[in-house]
């Protein structure tokens, strides 16, 4: 009896396994879509989604602002509260919510970006902790060019 039984789950086991094997092309792609990767790490000396993390900002020749993308970091670190406003961020594009700050100085806008503004929703690096303060700069100078 029991060598029956041992038989009969065998026999469901494999062809459950069987089945699941036999998927249209459409099933395989909607289950990759499902168990795609949602993000990436990035080490200390990477480039991930062309921001240079942290230590990894030198280009070939040692300057380090000719190799960041202002406008890649903006869009993988700044953009969420930098196009909505959200927790009081400055709009980009928005000259008059801009010109305050801009008229403190760059270098004012710099450290705003890198150790963020206590008391506001400005969180260092912009949460971003991995990214490079000339990846944060250079993301500050392409708010601040678009937005005068």
């Amino acid at each position: 009896m029991l060598t029956r039984i041992l038989m009969l789950g065998l026999t469901v086991g494999l062809i459950a396994a069987a089945q699941a094997v036999e998927l249209t092309e459409e099933q395989r792609a909607a289950i990759e879509a499902r168990i795609a990767p949602v993000g990436e790490v990035c080490l200390q000396g990477e480039t991930c989604g062309g921001v240079p993390s942290a230590m990894g900002a030198m280009s070939a020749g040692g300057d380090a602002m000719a190799a960041i993308d202002g406008e890649a970091t903006y869009n993988t670190a700044c953009l969420a509260c930098h196009a909505s406003g959200a927790a009081g961020a400055p709009i980009v594009g928005n000259a008059e919510s801009w010109a305050p700050r801009i008229a403190k100085g760059i270098d004012e806008l710099y450290n705003s970006g890198i150790n963020g503004i206590a008391g506001s929703g400005m969180m260092a690096k912009g949460g971003r902790a991995d990214l490079s303060d000339e990846a944060v700069m250079a993301a500050v100078d392409y708010m601040v060019e678009n937005s005068q």
